[in-house]
């Protein structure tokens, strides 16, 4: 297994490029599953979930093959068995958005709850009520078996804005018959991405973007090409970096337009940067001082659904208001178990308090000191907060279990050492 070990202190200069967005590039991976045709995805990152999700659907039948740096050639002629393999799903998160396009093309599936990162309880309920809705059968033991002679379309209000209930009900509405209604729809950027690459195969979706989707279900979905956008949690982990190791860096085609309320928060935190065309700058001198709110009151960050800020880059914003002057809430309402890094912050000299599982209190700016023995990636966002906050600490930081970074985030030691990070990566003896 490997680690990094990092020596803190140098700033970040220079250009990067991000990587395709991964939940996109996971999503559309398992709506590939709803053609017999070819599909050709371009710009799909080079990470562990991403080979991971590939071997799902490459299990279920689906011929994969790559065609170049980051483009794959996907097609699913016929899918060989309708039961998800166990151990590779229960790897990651994204196995459960397999769910809709197998049912929506086989008309059954079977398959056990799904892994991912370990950062609270991360309800199915939705998927399963929205299925039912279109006309599946469920039965639920100790996995998940579904079936359906016939899907049909409903007018379904999503009792929570679910990203991957949302993406689930789009996939198997898609080949229902009828109209397909999808009230409180999460609208993320990568579930608009999912969106425009079904509606390029044919399918008939409106109302992209916002929280109500239409859909009318089509007979068949045709191949295709296709391209990710950037991963705006990718642009948001390096804009921090950045930020308190007071470099100055350009991120190309960082997706602007899908960063305002990043730009909100990260500002209320003395974080600023320029939009020049389709890039990202930021500059050396940031102010890294606590906007408080009207009255001198302590200010609150939380997570919400989009458009408001995502809960992926809440740990990367924590670390960010480590290093800024004043003191700042953060409020993580969905998973209790997002602020389980904040130890080993602490251990590193940050000013913390967590207030219990979902609200932490920092008051910065900390003085950090590098830390060799007990810094452990726990999952993809902590292990990139933990990393940010190595390269503003004073002295060396070993992380380990960094294949946890690494199942979302492509070379993320070769991007910082071309920017210029002291960052070595060994294997863990």
């Amino acid at each position: 297994m490997d680690r990094f070990i990092i020596q803190g202190g140098a700033p970040l200069n220079g250009t990067i490029t991000v990587n395709g967005n991964k939940n996109a590039a996971l999503k559309l991976l398992a709506a590939c599953i709803l053609s017999e045709e070819p599909i050709i995805l371009h710009n799909v990152p080079d990470i562990a979930d991403v080979r991971m999700m590939l071997d799902i659907i490459g299990h279920l039948g689906a011929d994969t093959e790559k065609v170049g740096e980051g483009s794959w050639r996907i097609q699913v002629k016929e899918i060989t068995t309708h039961i998800v393999d166990r151990a590779l799903a229960s790897q990651i998160r994204a196995s459960i958005v397999l769910a809709g396009p197998l049912l929506a093309r086989l008309g059954k599936l079977e398959m056990y709850p799904p892994g991912g990162d370990i950062i609270g309880r991360r309800r199915v309920d939705t998927h399963m009520l929205a299925l039912k809705s279109l006309g599946a059968d469920v039965d639920i033991e100790d996995r998940f078996i579904l079936s359906a002679k016939e899907l049909r379309g409903a007018d379904i209000l999503l009792d929570e804005a679910s990203v991957t209930a949302t993406e689930n009900t789009i996939m198997a509405a898609c080949l229902a018959k009828g109209t397909t209604i999808i009230r409180n729809a999460a609208s993320e950027p990568h579930i608009q991405e999912l969106c425009r690459f079904l509606n390029s195969l044919g399918a008939q979706i409106s109302g992209v973007g916002s929280n109500v989707l239409t859909i009318q279900g089509v007979e068949r979905l045709s191949g295709g090409e296709f391209t990710v956008g950037a991963d705006i949690i990718e642009v948001g982990s390096f804009i921090g970096a950045a930020a308190v190791t007071h470099g100055r860096v350009r991120i190309r085609d960082a997706a602007p337009e899908h960063l305002r309320m990043i730009a909100l928060v990260y500002n209320r935190l003395g974080v600023h940067w320029e939009v020049e065309g389709n890039d990202i700058v930021v500059p050396e001198y940031q102010p890294l001082k606590i906007v408080t709110d009207i009255g001198e009151i302590i200010p609150e960050i939380k997570a919400q659904p989009w458009p408001a800020f995502p809960s992926d880059l809440l740990s990367i914003a924590l670390v960010i208001a480590t290093q800024a002057s004043g003191t700042v809430l953060f409020h993580e309402w969905m998973y209790e178990n997002r602020f389980f890094f904040v130890d080993k912050l602490i251990y590193m000299g940050a000013r913390a308090v967590l207030c219990d599982p979902h609200r932490c209190l920092i008051q910065g700016p900390s003085r950090l000191r590098g830390e060799i023995e007990r810094i452990t990636s726990p999952d993809i966002r902590a292990g990139m907060a933990l990393l940010i906050a190595a390269l503003c600490a004073e002295g060396t930081t070993v992380i380990r279990n960094v294949a946890q970074i690494d199942r979302g985030y492509q070379d993320v030691d070769g991007k910082l050492r071309s920017l210029g990070a002291k960052i070595e990566r060994v294997l863990e003896e």
